[in-house]
């Protein structure tokens, strides 16, 4: 049986804590957005279920995109960060259409993330979260086959661990641009940093 109203038993099943033991040591590549060759690498470490960073996608992403992405000045990858269940439920839905969609339903995510967050609840939020799957062009079986996916859960929960590790992130947003560490910011105060990476 599918529907809305089933969790997902990927990792609805399992608490985080059950996944991130059983994590494998084989992990995901980034999914790159922009020139491979750019001269500045941005990485935004997010989870799909902090304010900050919905905000940093509604306020700063989409000028980052069209001012520096778009251009071939900054080539931008977006890790995500599991506080919580939900977190990698949405980040399943997001890698569900593979790297194509990826970018786009990673922002429908952030733009609806209060609506989908709901009240809270697990059947409130697997639900939500399909209906945002459907609305990418996901299939009902497409979004089975990657909520029911336990291998991947685990591949996702172990490149999140082994990335944040390295960068030594324990709050979201955080940026890391050409390998530099740095908090939240204001959109002006990253094109600051950009344009002084880029020699503008």
């Amino acid at each position: 049986m599918s529907g809305a109203g089933q969790t997902p038993v990927g990792a609805g099943n399992l608490s985080l804590a059950a996944v991130a033991q059983e994590a494998t040591a084989e992990t995901l590549p980034d999914i790159v957005m922009g020139q491979a060759d750019a001269p500045v690498t941005l990485i935004e470490y997010a989870s799909y279920t902090c304010p900050h960073c919905a905000s940093f996608h509604d306020e700063v992403f989409d000028r980052l995109k069209a001012d520096y992405v778009d251009t071939g000045k900054v080539r931008f990858i977006h890790r995500e960060v599991y506080f919580d269940k939900f977190g990698l439920w949405a980040g399943m839905i997001a890698s569900c259409g593979g790297a194509p969609k990826y970018y786009a339903i990673s922002g429908m995510l952030y733009d609806a993330q209060r609506d989908w967050i709901g009240d809270g609840q697990e059947a409130t939020i697997a639900a939500n979260l399909r209906k945002i799957g459907l609305k990418a062009g996901l299939s009902q079986d497409q979004l089975d086959a990657c909520l029911n996916d336990q291998d991947m859960a685990r591949k996702m929960v172990a490149t999140y661990q082994k990335n944040a590790t390295a960068d030594d992130v324990n709050s979201t947003p955080t940026l890391v641009i050409n390998g530099t560490k740095h908090s939240n910011m204001s959109y002006a105060d990253l094109k600051a940093i950009l344009d002084e990476e880029l020699g503008q």
